[in-house]
């Protein structure tokens, strides 16, 4: 008897060997998953780069085109060139150049590792705000670094002049906000493994 027990059970772990091989890691992530999210990073990176890419090429038009310092009435607002010392919409414009910019890059550095960390289980709704914030923040950076201001070109007379990067940073954060408070994307922001299994199954397997 003692015998077939000793049987039984080592024909159990045979089996589970064979289902679940011991060099296997039980909660490693599926292969489509991981691709999916090593796809969802290239895109945010592209997007950045592109975003960021746009806001410099405009900011170069206007440094050229608006130097004489005339404008181009658009309607609701008009184009005039600019120049801001501080952060977004003038905010912190006495504080010294450097200290603008270690603070900035600091951020950026933040939310880089945020957006990096949370996009492979995020919604493509925090993957877009992610982008438009980290595409707004790095063309601000880069062009703060060569001068020490940021060149800002769009006025609508009861606003601080502004420019692309900074429609982008503040429409990212919006649709962050936003979603975040509709809790379907409140974990997705930091990219837990919940998130993630939650995604994976699908809104059926619950």
């Amino acid at each position: 008897m003692f015998a077939i027990e000793i049987s039984c059970r080592l024909g159990f772990e045979s089996r589970e060997d064979d289902v679940m091989p011991k060099d296997v890691n039980p909660v490693t992530e599926p292969p489509h998953q991981s691709k999916q999210g090593a796809l969802a990073r290239t895109a945010l990176v592209v997007s950045v780069v592109l975003l960021a890419a746009a806001d410099l090429g405009a900011k170069t038009w206007a440094g050229g085109a608006l130097a004489d310092g005339h404008t181009v009435d658009l309607g609701l607002m008009q184009l005039r060139l600019g120049f801001n010392s501080g952060v977004a919409f003038s905010l912190g414009a006495g504080l010294p150049a450097s200290v603008v910019l270690a603070i900035t890059g600091i951020i950026i550095c933040a939310l880089a590792i945020l957006a990096w960390r949370a996009t492979r289980s995020a919604t493509r709704t925090v993957r877009l705000a992610l982008a438009l914030i980290l595409g707004g923040a790095v063309a601000n950076f880069i062009d703060r670094a060569t001068d020490g201001v940021v060149t800002d070109y769009l006025h609508t007379g009861w606003f601080p002049t502004f420019n692309l990067a900074d429609v982008f940073i503040t429409s990212g954060a919006v649709v962050l906000i936003v979603a975040t408070l509709t809790g379907r994307d409140r974990t997705n922001v930091m990219g837990t493994p919940e998130a993630a299994t939650r995604q994976a199954r699908g809104p059926h397997d619950n």
